[in-house]
């Protein structure tokens, strides 16, 4: 039987470096087990660790003594297109016989980009890799937390669709019995398949797998790890913490008080970890200022991490030119929208709140600060409960703060459908009424399950909403990179939907049901090509990008600032959060070589991003949380010159 395990965790907490060294100790110590390490998340990295170029497809990594190991990152648009083009047909056929669409009307939404692939598309894979039985050990690279669980929900998202194909496909049978007579059923085979399929995916994710908890002492990295766990317990009972890895962690303090608060931290949060997950393994992970990099880099790291053995790896890194930096103001936010983007764990939360803070005390402008992150940080920051609606936070009426709660979101908007179907079906008083009878028990079916790809859908809502106020600054806290740019294109892509959606609703526009429903997505229509345009203008829309000075982000933010200018967005600045200087380090040999590979990215920016603002944020001591902290932080900054 094939063994699966999910590595997990908020972003940036290293859970690629820690799932890529697993795989490759498995594979070392199980010479005739072959190995796959599997990408989820949409801004992958296992190339950069691994040095080598990795496709949708399995690629042998070569390991010493010829063990076997493959590795793949999940092309999700590819992948999902084939699974459509693979079933189109049948699935045209089946709502084709259970609604007033025929298959000329759905086709066309069918071939048009739809959200939530990155997910359904990494469940596929991982099916994928469990059917064809070559694979002895499946290693799982989560995207950061939100979208883990999303993707963990999937098996029973996929399973209430087929519900829903179901009941699409006895139209005829379920017609007969409600009012007399006999009927048959489309798609029959199809329908039970995929049925199996999903029952498959949940026994393999939801009891089977073995899950790996990763974090860091950060205190927000483990305020989120539990409440992210204490969700998924909620959601998933069956689904238990297996091992728990400290990434990141300071043991062995040198002089300097860096080191010394990292090491109080990291003996804190291990107490904490051993008290939370109580017979569960603890692993340490230990920071040794070098990036982990290579079969060599990952191998020392996993002897040290799985087989508890003292970690030796300082790699050199390349001499590059001296760094220099002037000293400047925050700025603060004068465009009616900012966004901040960047990978995981890089501090966007920090950064947001530093803009939307200083804004306050340079302007009389309320400041509206919403994250769309699925697993949002602003009330650590705040340190205040933040949750769906607006509250003022900092004790500033015109500083108001906001998490989205997509799945409450979605509720109330569903609810209000059903509520508008109901209406618009009930009132008919003709024959036509018996086949809306049916469509209504189809919609709700259908509206009964929380869709993948609903956090971009709605957070382009409520950017819609927030924007709704002339006056107001709005700050929107991205989610991490991969899910940051599936947003970005939704207002796009929901265009798309709303022309195809109208052109088929008009064949069927003497219905009521079908009025209301074309009036709605005629108006969604207008609001969308107007953010679009909003989004598109540099005057009304800014684009933090917020790095970390680290080799694998500095990757990472080459390839997401190439897709924003593909998007026909501009971001022209750039913020470079916890930068070590050499006067924090003293005679610290970790923060000494620390300071090196961090001048080796600092140099590169300098290089690739010459018509950047390049802002530089030295690494603070303590964990942003509250007033006093906020008005220290962003009391100093620093641009490259």
């Amino acid at each position: 039987m094939t063994k699966l395990s999910f590595f997990i965790g908020k972003g940036g907490v290293g859970k690629t470096t820690v799932s890529a060294a697993y795989a490759v100790h498995q594979a070392l110590r199980h010479k005739n087990d072959s190995v796959l390490l599997l990408s989820s998340d949409p801004a992958h990295s296992l190339a950069d660790i691994f040095e080598q170029r990795l496709g949708d497809k399995p690629k042998p990594i070569r390991l010493p003594g010829g063990h076997k190991l493959h590795a793949l990152q999940v092309d999700a648009e590819k992948r999902f297109r084939a699974f459509v083009e693979q079933h189109k047909q049948e699935m045209l056929s089946i709502i084709e016989s259970g609604s007033i669409f025929s298959r000329r009307d759905v086709e066309p939404l069918l071939n048009a980009t739809l959200p939530g692939m990155a997910e359904m598309s990494a469940v596929l894979a991982i099916h994928d890799a469990l059917q064809s039985g070559r694979y002895d050990h499946i290693v799982v690279d989560t995207a950061p937390f939100g979208h883990t669980l999303r993707l963990f929900s999937l098996p029973e998202q996929f399973l209430r669709f087929v519900d829903f194909l179901e009941l699409a496909a006895s139209r005829d049978r379920v017609l007969a019995a409600h009012f007399g007579g006999t009927g048959r059923m489309v798609g029959g085979e199809l329908i039970a398949q995929w049925r199996v399929m999903g029952d498959d995916l949940a026994q393999s994710i939801g009891q089977d797998a073995a899950l790996f908890l990763v974090t860091t002492p950060e205190k927000f990295a483990l305020n989120e790890s539990l409440r992210v766990i204490a969700e998924l317990h909620e959601r998933s009972p069956g689904m238990k913490i297996t091992s728990v890895v400290l990434n990141r962690a300071v043991l062995r303090p040198g002089a300097c008080k860096v080191c010394r608060k990292r090491a109080a931290a990291t003996r804190t949060a291990s107490a904490l970890l051993r008290r939370e997950f109580r017979g569960r393994e603890l692993r340490i992970g230990e920071d040794s200022g070098a990036p982990i990099i290579g079969i060599a880099g990952l191998q020392t790291f996993a002897n040290h991490v799985f087989a508890g053995k003292r970690l030796a790896w300082s790699p050199t890194p390349p001499k590059m030119s001296d760094i220099k930096l002037k000293r400047v103001k925050w700025p603060g936010v004068r465009n009616p929208l900012t966004m901040v983007l960047g990978k995981g764990g890089v501090g966007k939360t920090t950064i947001s709140a530093g803009l939307g803070f200083v804004t306050r005390r340079q302007t009389d402008a309320a400041v509206e600060i919403c994250s769309v992150d699925p697993a949002p940080s602003l009330d650590d920051v705040f340190q205040t409960k933040v949750d769906d609606e607006p509250r003022p936070v900092l004790g500033d009426k015109k500083f108001r703060a906001s998490e989205m709660d997509s799945v409450a979101m979605f509720r109330d908007w569903a609810q209000g459908m059903k509520d508008l179907v109901d209406r618009a079906t009930t009132s008919e008083r003709s024959s036509v009424h018996v086949d809306l009878w049916f469509e209504r028990q189809l919609f709700v079916r259908l509206l009964d399950s929380v869709p993948p790809g609903l956090d971009e859908i709605l957070g382009v809502f409520r950017i819609f909403d927030l924007l709704g106020a002339k006056s107001r600054r709005v700050i929107i806290d991205m989610a991490p990179t991969g899910h940051a740019l599936e947003l970005l294109q939704t207002p796009e892509r929901m265009l798309i939907w709303t022309r195809l959606l109208l052109k088929t609703l008009a064949a069927h526009r003497t219905l009521a049901v079908v009025q209301d429903a074309g009036l709605k997505i005629a108006q969604l229509g207008q609001r969308t090509r107007e953010l679009v345009k909003v989004l598109k203008q540099p005057q009304q829309t800014r684009i933090h990008t917020v790095v970390l000075p680290e080799f694998l982000p500095d990757r990472e933010t080459e390839r997401l600032l190439s897709q924003l200018r593909s998007l026909g967005l501009a971001s022209k600045s750039m913020f470079v959060n916890r930068v070590l200087f050499r006067e924090d380090a003293g005679s610290c040999r970790r923060c000494q070589r620390a300071i090196r590979w961090q001048a080796v990215t600092l140099s590169r920016f300098l290089q690739r991003y010459r018509a950047y603002q390049i802002f530089v944020v030295r690494n603070f001591p303590t964990e942003i949380a509250g007033k006093k902290l906020l008005q220290s932080f962003t009391g100093e900054l620093w641009q490259l010159a």
